[in-house]
């Protein structure tokens, strides 16, 4: 059976930037035959971040078709009550995931902690998140 990895905004687009973003060569090795999972909060991170950039009906339509691709995490009571736990968890050891600016990562961060999978990722504010299997090319 193939294994599931959560994949963060950033790795999620990095396709779509074409040769721009060596993100997806970098962690390629992270996803490669395996089942590519997302958060509702990457998602909306995504398309919001096509909006802001004004990108056109191509670029639209490829990342339409890339969200079709793959499985969306449902948020569940057990994720809920994921996020707040692993909020406080932050909180009490002085980790940035609990700060309000950093709401969609605690939810994509606790998403991967609930299903037990781990979060591919390129970004510095996962490093050190208690319970998270991370797996990033950043040097922590």
């Amino acid at each position: 059976m193939t294994s599931s990895v959560v994949v963060d905004t950033n790795v999620f687009t990095a396709s779509l930037r074409g040769s721009r973003s060596p993100l997806e060569a970098a962690y390629a090795k992270h996803t490669a035959g395996r089942r590519i999972v997302v958060t509702p909060q990457t998602l909306a991170e995504a398309r919001y971040g096509a909006l802001v950039a004004g990108w056109g009906p191509r670029r639209l339509e490829s990342l339409a078709r890339a969200i079709r691709e793959v499985a969306v995490l449902e948020v569940d009571a057990e994720t809920i009550e994921a996020v707040a736990q692993l909020r406080n968890q932050c909180r009490r050891l002085g980790h940035s995931l609990h700060q309000r600016v950093h709401n969609a990562d605690l939810w994509i961060a606790a998403a991967a902690v609930r299903w037990a999978l781990p979060l591919v990722a390129h970004d510095a504010v996962f490093i050190g998140c208690p319970g998270l299997e991370l797996r990033t090319e950043l040097v922590s």
